[in-house]
């Protein structure tokens, strides 16, 4: 149903419309007793098989909602009816900020691929750190990023803010340096910023009761050279997992008609650049960092290509609009027969 008529239909309007539509029809039906009850019945399984207990933290299924989705934690409590695992919200700013000019979102069908240059457009940390404040029992990620005015060699100062501020509503942390939507942003990723910026949030986390995971989220468009020096910093600093991976700026062998707009690109076209991080990463740092796979996850199958690749958990995005909520459930259920 969701394929044949609910999707057709949506691709008929505009795609940031239609995501606005969406949050706010999921916010009123979700919270209706009997509809909320039945979408978590339909699409949630639960089984021990799918448990998994990674960085200190128990994920009740390997599945997540990649950040992006619910930029602004508005939606964390209805999306997690749909059987998440967990759920990555942000990126999230110091201050808010409106993101770039629209028109900013496309959608390519014929690849089943998303390009966009939404620039962190987001509320900033108080407000969303306030809605935050209301989460019982999800499991969620904060990533966390920089202003768009905010000079490069300040970065840091903008991930301290960030990461201090939504300490306490959030279970794990993830740096984005990798969207290459907001300028140089991946200059970020760069050796002597990247341990920086890492050191810094490490030492800060140091000073907590409790210190929570931290998370490094890279580009699918790095060198193996610069891949090779990132690993080796996660390690050497202690940085819990590294995200594999964030959009592409490649256009390779697209025939969709908004393939040239500029942003990044998201869906099957980076599934298996995607894929080559997460094996380079885990056969660089032979098995020792831990990593959630994200990137082009339109099947179970695509699901369990990254999970033999050397991923512990997986994200979806793209997958989620193109496939519906279904392929959480479908993913799942593979990954009980994998066990």
């Amino acid at each position: 149903m969701y394929k044949k008529i609910i999707l057709p239909f949506l691709f008929l309007f505009d795609p940031e419309k239609v995501h606005n539509f969406t949050f706010l029809f999921f916010k009123i039906s979700l919270n209706l007793p009997f509809i909320g009850f039945f979408v978590e019945k339909t699409y949630s399984l639960k089984n021990k098989k799918l448990e998994k207990k990674l960085f200190g933290l128990d994920f009740k299924n390997r599945v997540g909602l990649a950040a992006g989705f619910d930029k602004n934690a508005k939606l964390y409590k209805e999306l997690s009816r749909f059987g998440f695992g967990f759920i990555e919200i942000g990126t999230v700013t110091p201050e808010p900020q409106q993101g770039n000019q629209k028109k900013r979102l496309f959608r390519l069908n014929n690849d089943q691929g998303i390009i966009n240059r939404m620039g962190f457009n987001n509320d900033g940390m108080i407000k969303i750190a306030l809605r935050l404040k209301k989460n019982k029992n999800i499991l969620i990620g904060g990533n966390i990023g920089k202003n768009k005015n905010t000079p490069n060699p300040n970065a840091v100062n903008d991930y301290l803010l960030c990461f201090n501020h939504l300490y306490d509503f959030v279970d794990y942390f993830v740096v984005n340096v990798s969207s290459p939507n907001t300028p140089n942003l991946r200059e970020l990723q760069n050796k002597d910023f990247l341990s920086r910026i890492l050191k810094s949030l490490k030492d800060e986390n140091l000073k907590k009761t409790k210190p929570k995971p931290i998370l490094l989220k890279i580009s699918p468009d790095l060198s193996y050279e610069i891949l090779s020096e990132i690993v080796d910093l996660v390690i050497s600093l202690k940085i819990d997992g590294i995200i594999a991976t964030n959009t592409t700026v490649s256009r390779d062998n697209l025939i969709s008609k908004h393939k040239n707009e500029p942003g990044g690109l998201s869906g099957r076209p980076v599934a298996k650049k995607s894929n080559e991080v997460i094996r380079y990463i885990n056969k660089k740092s032979n098995g020792l960092i831990p990593i959630i796979g994200v990137g082009g996850i339109h099947s179970a199958q695509d699901a369990i290509d990254k999970i033999k690749a050397g991923a512990d958990l997986v994200q979806i995005y793209t997958g989620f609009i193109y496939e519906g909520p279904s392929l959480i459930k479908s993913i799942n259920k593979a990954l009980v027969d994998l066990n």
